[in-house]
């Protein structure tokens, strides 16, 4: 098992060493997949290229906290996530634990799991949604920041025009999924 820890502040040591966060790197059709959990749940799911980036994705994105490789424990997660790549008809339900997010990313991150697979919604739309006609920029920044790729649909969303946008773990990712999504 392999231990990271990254620096916490003095004054809340004791808390933050209570987090531990389990994390496994596994393979998928879109590349290296890293799901981490802490006790309330998955906490992240990244996509990447190297395990070694996802791994300091991780660790920056969770100062603080005890970083724990498990493997064995998360195998069924790492088979539940590569299956739902394959097949995004089956879903992919876990319990997930967004609390590492603003009250607003949170609030955008729920709008996000209610876009069923196959659909996709602009920005603008979600904003309206979320009753904020002129929150699409932020709409787009609270995507940005989500942690939990695929458990927290945010690949579903386009531009108004309809176009592929930046997309936190690549455009081309975002174009496959979408793809496999509609071929559902």
């Amino acid at each position: 098992m392999n231990h990271m820890q990254t620096p916490m502040p003095a004054a809340d040591s004791k808390a933050a060493a209570l987090d531990i966060v389990t994390y496994a790197i596994g393979e998928s059709a879109i590349g290296a997949i890293l799901v981490a959990r802490s006790p309330v749940g998955v906490c992240a799911i990244l996509i990447g290229s190297a395990p070694e980036t996802l791994e300091q994705d991780l660790a920056e994105r969770f100062p603080g906290r005890v970083l724990i490789e498990d493997e064995p424990g998360l195998r069924d997660d790492l088979a539940a996530i590569a299956r739902f790549v394959e097949t995004p008809g089956a879903g992919l339900d876990m319990a997930l634990d967004m609390r590492h997010g603003t009250p607003f990313q949170q609030r955008v991150w729920e709008a996000l799991r209610t876009i069923p697979c196959g659909a996709t919604v602009t920005y603008t739309a979600l904003a309206r949604r979320l009753g904020m006609p002129d929150g699409a920029r932020a709409v787009a920044t609270a995507c940005a920041a989500n942690a939990i790729a695929l458990g927290i649909p945010c690949h579903r969303v386009l531009r108004a025009d309809g176009s592929l946008s930046g997309y936190r773990w690549g455009v081309e990712r975002k174009r496959a999924l979408l793809a496999r999504e509609a071929a559902i």
